[in-house]
């Protein structure tokens, strides 16, 4: 059985974009620090301008 097609689109609710976002924001840093031995650092930038970030020093 396959993956079904996702369609995507804007959340247009803001308390849910930044929750959606949020959430990815983690799953990704967290992906990065498993994966910290193909890269030196991962940069997010939300919809507000806000910087985030993760390198393979941080614990």
């Amino acid at each position: 059985m396959g993956r079904r097609k996702v369609e995507i689109k804007r959340i247009e609710k803001k308390s849910s974009r930044q929750v959606t976002f949020s959430k990815r924001r983690n799953g990704l840093i967290e992906e990065a620090r498993h994966l910290s031995i193909l890269f030196v650092a991962v940069l997010v930038v939300s919809a507000s301008g806000k910087l985030y970030g993760s390198s393979s020093g941080d614990k």
